[in-house]
């Protein structure tokens, strides 16, 4: 039996349905028609019957390791899969050296198929480079980890980087009507209109999900003729019949550095309604709420600043209301703490006056601080001209008192510079006073 032959019928025990369905030919394999037009470079590749070394990336359930297993059959090659869970370094060294024996004996080409290649440690990604890099393996690695943080560099740099998408709901209605038709029943007839769409929504790009779930029903009422008389299904059943899924959510990976910064930048643009959406997302695939709450008061600084110097109060109080209630109360305090940052007056001035200066003490060093303001802690120091000529700020009719606190290089330089607009309009407004009081003194 080869890797794609036909199994006689789709009840055989314990093979998953998505495993029986798997395409055998190009022309069944459904989605990604980026990758696979004919312009584009797989495609290209495959005419001439020869591949680079491949990392496709991208989703679950989105086909990764169906076209991993085509092009094996468009290549003349020995094909070798393996899990990264399960390839330790010397495995991989051991079907390395076979595979540049095959190579120089036989001029027969290896290509070796790593799923979960993410997985793999430093030294792992290590040992393969040398049988890349000489082109004794043809590698394909599958991930759903952003390959630029999970691989080396090294071994990145000598692959192409093949991007998948989530399936759309035009390739996961034509995944629903085989899997259905594979029991034999009809597909119009036990699915009311409204709910292919809604398994489609379910399965939220995630073809393997979507068949599992047909698999589900199909079950269900295969061969129970009470049960059949009741289709065609109709969508307020589906909860009872299937189990529902979780968000799509990595706490390490790339959902959730996609959403954490969708989520900030919504704010950051005082959009408080797509804030409130990417903070119930996150809730709902089960984000650490006190990462959430850290965040907000980052951002009520980084973002908001002085234009609203109450934001980083309330963004205080709401990871203690956090840390106090816990979640699923604590999403109510979330909500409010978001709502009010969005919706507040935006400043980035005193972050990026804090850039600045960090720029200029990166640049300059420690330039010698003014005497002036040096503590006089003992009599030596005192004769050394610590603390002289310093004038009490508070002994002036205003309460300023004309001075040099910058060291001497530096006098001149300004790092915050106020916007005109929320509270920062009045500190704007203080610092060109004392300006002025400067420039008459």
């Amino acid at each position: 039996m080869d890797l794609f032959e036909a199994r006689s019928s789709v009840s055989v025990t314990g093979t998953p349905l998505a495993e029986k369905l798997r395409p055998r030919k190009f022309e069944d394999f459904v989605g990604q028609e980026q990758l696979l037009g004919k312009t584009s470079s797989l495609s290209r590749f495959l005419e001439r019957g020869w591949i680079p070394s491949l990392i496709l990336w991208g989703p679950p359930g989105c086909g990764k390791t169906t076209l991993a297993h085509l092009i094996c059959q468009k290549i003349d090659a020995e094909f070798i899969t393996q899990n990264a869970v399960e390839a330790g370094a010397k495995l991989l060294r051991q079907l390395g050296n076979e595979a540049k024996t095959r190579r120089s004996h036989y001029a027969k080409q290896t290509i070796l198929f790593i799923d979960e290649i993410h997985r793999l440690n430093k030294s792992q990604q290590d040992v393969l480079l040398p049988f890349v890099e000489q082109g004794d393996i043809v590698l394909i690695g599958a991930t759903t980890e952003n390959p630029s943080y999970e691989l080396n560099n090294a071994l990145l740099s000598r692959c192409h980087l093949v991007k998948f998408s989530a399936l759309s709901e035009k390739a996961l209605l034509k995944l629903l009507r085989k899997a259905i038709q594979s029991y034999d029943f009809n597909f119009d007839e036990v699915l009311s209109a409204d709910v292919p769409s809604e398994i489609c929504r379910m399965a939220d790009g995630d073809g393997r999900r979507l068949i599992n779930m047909a698999d589900e029903i199909s079950r269900i009422f295969e061969g129970d003729v009470e049960q059949a008389l009741n289709w065609p299904l109709k969508r307020e059943d589906l909860a009872q019949l299937i189990t529902q899924s979780p968000l799509k959510y990595d706490k390490s990976g790339d959902d959730h550095y996609d959403t954490i910064s969708a989520f900030i930048k919504c704010i950051r643009g005082s959009d408080p309604d797509a804030a409130l959406y990417y903070l119930a997302r996150m809730l709902k695939a089960g984000e650490d709420a006190k990462f959430i709450a850290r965040r907000l008061v980052i951002l009520a600084s980084e973002d908001v600043g002085n234009a609203d110097p109450r934001a980083l109060t309330i963004a205080t109080s709401g990871f203690q209301a956090v840390e106090c209630v816990g979640l699923p109360e604590a999403a109510i305090n979330l909500a409010q703490v978001v709502t009010y940052l969005a919706s507040a007056p935006k400043s980035n001035r005193s972050y990026m006056g804090l850039r600045k200066a960090q720029a200029e003490v990166e640049q300059s060093g420690s330039q010698p601080i003014p005497l002036a303001l040096r503590n006089p802690n003992s009599k030596w120091l005192k004769q050394q001209g610590y603390g002289q000529d310093y004038k009490y700020s508070h002994d002036g009719p205003k309460g300023f008192v004309k001075q040099s606190f910058l060291p001497k290089g530096l006098k001149e330089t300004k790092f915050y510079e106020p916007i005109d607009r929320g509270f920062e309009k009045n500190i704007r407004q203080f610092l060109s006073w004392l300006k002025e009081e400067r420039e008459d003194s």
